[in-house]
């Protein structure tokens, strides 16, 4: 048990969760019967190779995919089939920082509109601790990822990759959350930024002692940054523990595969 474990109960929870998809009139298994927790502050890295239902076991927790059995819990209070109206309080307690910032930030909006777009929740809206002034709140979070105010007027496509996923990261701090969700967050950056954006995220993470649950076919980037990993294959959970028991001395053959493909690349 990990010292984020024993400080109370789960943040999230998954409790023999499945999903399933349609696809050209068949139905798919995405996961079956995943069970998962993860504590207040609690770093978790979700491995698997490709297809193996990692992102749709984030989107799971974020309550961006219903499950067609079990359930999904957040702060112990199920976000199975609550309307949107009703998910305010989730939206303001957990974010999400996609693969690719092309694709995730509006390529409309200038920073000032896309940092700030989470304080519009109706829910933070009435917190106290809410920013008065939105143009100061998305400074103040441009600046915690190291980009500057004058940014605020500037477009997506005015930024370059790793400026983007700043951006994205400050959007997804920007309502100080208790938990994030980064799926594959460098993967679409070049090589010579990967190691900048993933210090500055696990930098803030641990700041702000946020739970996170962290997307990733790297293993080294899982080892950098997670206390506990689970591995996923085809849909099911086969291995989970500390990073030091899983990573160097896995127990399934899976496992113990993606840890060989990674010492031999």
């Amino acid at each position: 048990m990990t010292a984020a474990q024993a400080a109370g109960a789960p943040l999230v929870e998954l409790v023999d969760a499945a999903v399933t998809y349609r696809r050209r009139g068949t139905t798919f298994t995405a996961l079956h019967g995943v069970n998962l927790t993860i504590a207040p502050g609690e770093r978790v890295g979700i491995v698997g190779g490709s297809g193996s239902g990692k992102t749709t076991m984030a989107r799971l927790m974020l309550g961006l995919v219903r499950p067609a059995a079990g359930d999904v819990r957040f702060q112990g209070r199920s976000i199975v089939g609550l309307p949107e109206r009703s998910r305010g309080w989730l939206r303001a307690s957990a974010s999400m920082v996609f693969q690719d910032p092309n694709s995730s930030l509006n390529p409309r909006l200038t920073l000032r509109g896309i940092v700030g777009e989470p304080l519009r929740s109706p829910v933070l809206r009435r917190s106290a601790d809410l920013p008065t002034d939105p143009d100061e709140a998305a400074a103040a979070a441009l600046s915690s990822v190291g980009l500057g105010a004058e940014l605020l007027g500037s477009f997506p496509h005015q930024l370059s990759g790793g400026q983007r996923q700043r951006a994205a990261i400050a959007r997804a701090l920007v309502a100080d959350p208790l938990f994030l969700v980064a799926d594959e967050p460098v993967s679409a950056l070049d090589v010579s930024v990967r190691a900048q954006v993933l210090n500055l995220l696990n930098a803030e993470v641990r700041e702000r002692s946020l739970a996170l649950a962290l997307i990733s076919h790297d293993l080294s980037v899982v080892r950098h940054m997670c206390e506990r990993v689970v591995v996923v294959q085809a849909g099911r959970v086969v291995e989970t523990g500390t990073v030091e028991e899983v990573l160097d001395s896995p127990r399934h053959d899976y496992t113990k595969a993606l840890v060989d493909a990674t010492l031999t690349l």
